[in-house]
């Protein structure tokens, strides 16, 4: 991706999250100049990844194969020094835009509509070797349980959440027609160096042609203090 692109894509995002009259922590907002000046007090956000995330999933086709993230907050099972096993994050969903099937060995969540369109949820069970199984998929959204066909999709509209098991593949995207959907995560600590397991080949973060100064760093970016 090049940098002016994802310096657009935040900048149009921004302008979203505020219509949703959502807030992010004032350290969304430091340039390159101010991270310059932050130490090690604020290592917690260098080291868990905390911030801006876009990505293709290597596509090169963010409009059709990408996602737009922001994780708020995060814990670090590679640090104990960081007592916090949860994480938070911000994504959003444009209409028909797919973020690719994957799973996660360690990591269950729960991924929550904030608002805008409608999000559509497709799910498999995997196999021992990690393949799409053709079971039944045990669903559940906001506390009812039930069982859709392997393959087959949940709609969530605002306000709806659904819970993500351990080794359940998942893939979704904004239900074309409604607009693009604010998503909440809640879940464990967060791991996207080494806790997704794309169905299909996928890089987690993108490569980054610098046609244009950074906006904001990415949350794989930040320089060492």
């Amino acid at each position: 991706m090049k940098r002016s692109e994802v310096n657009k894509i935040i900048r149009e995002n921004i302008e979203f999250i505020n219509k949703m009259n959502f807030k992010l922590p004032p350290f969304a907002y430091w340039t390159p100049e101010e991270w310059a000046e932050k130490g090690a007090e604020y290592d917690e956000i260098r080291d868990n990844m905390l911030g801006w995330d876009v990505t293709d999933f290597g596509s090169g086709d963010y409009d059709k194969i990408g996602l737009f993230l922001f994780t708020i907050r995060n814990g670090n099972i590679h640090n104990p020094k960081y007592d916090k096993p949860y994480a938070e994050k911000l994504l959003i969903s444009n209409e028909g835009q797919v973020c690719p099937c994957h799973f996660h060995w360690n990591k269950s969540e729960d991924i929550i509509n904030r608002g805008g369109g409608n999000l559509v949820v497709k799910l498999y069970n995997s196999t021992e070797d990690e393949e799409l199984a053709d079971t039944p998929v045990t669903v559940y959204v906001d506390g009812h349980k039930y069982e859709i066909e392997a393959g087959g999709t949940v709609i969530l509209k605002p306000g709806e959440s659904i819970t993500m098991q351990r080794g359940q593949y998942h893939s979704f995207w904004g239900e074309p027609g409604y607009g693009k959907v604010l998503v909440g995560e809640v879940s464990m600590v967060n791991d996207d160096n080494a806790d997704n397991r794309f169905y299909e080949p996928a890089g987690r973060f993108p490569e980054i042609e610098e046609d244009e100064p950074v906006l904001y760093y990415l949350c794989s970016e930040y320089p060492k203090n």
